[in-house]
């Protein structure tokens, strides 16, 4: 069974791992201890703690699952590494991307892993429409960009190769999480 590789950058896999450490050590034990202490209270069938907390157990493991194989998947490339030649002018993951559209209006992006995508930074996936379009181009060259909302043709201005910032993985609002260890 082949599995499809998970480009990543370093500070992306760390966050996945961040994550996973998280919902393993504190979030599903704190939980877990909820259950119980719910189960021990008798009737399970109209007992909104247990219940609800069997559900969140199953939405961590489901999450624990899923992470565990994008860490095992993982390919990580480091968009600080120096690159030479071709490949150091050339779009391929991790790369940042100035690029004009016909009507002249520049956009910057950068190609990270699926699990980094955040438009609001302009971080596009490697396996995306525009992605696709950009990959092994260089300054001055020209790409078309065949998307569900039509064709465009990209006139590439630079690119680059630089940290990629992520934000860190954050323990989200209202997480049940025992205390830090």
């Amino acid at each position: 069974m082949s599995t499809v590789k998970n480009y990543i950058t370093p500070s992306g896999l760390q966050r996945l791992k961040d994550e996973y450490r998280f919902l393993l050590t504190r979030e599903r034990p704190a939980v877990t201890k909820v259950v119980a202490w719910a189960a021990s209270n008798g009737d399970r069938s109209e007992n909104a703690d247990y219940q609800y907390g069997k559900r969140r157990l199953r939405q961590i493991d489901r999450r624990i699952r899923f992470l565990m194989k994008r860490i095992d998947a993982a390919e990580v490339v480091d968009p600080e590494t120096p690159r030479l030649g071709r490949a150091a002018t050339r779009v391929f993951f991790g790369a940042t991307v100035r690029y004009a559209n016909a009507a002249g209006q520049e956009r910057v992006v950068s190609v990270v892993g699926a699990d980094k995508v955040d438009l609001d930074r302009n971080h596009i996936s490697w396996v995306s429409p525009l992605a696709g379009a950009l990959m092994k181009s260089g300054p001055g060259d020209r790409v078309v960009l065949h998307a569900p909302g039509g064709t465009e043709q990209l006139h590439i201005l630079e690119v680059r190769y630089e940290r990629i910032p992520v934000e860190p993985f954050r323990e989200p609002p209202g997480a049940e999480s025992a205390p830090k260890q």
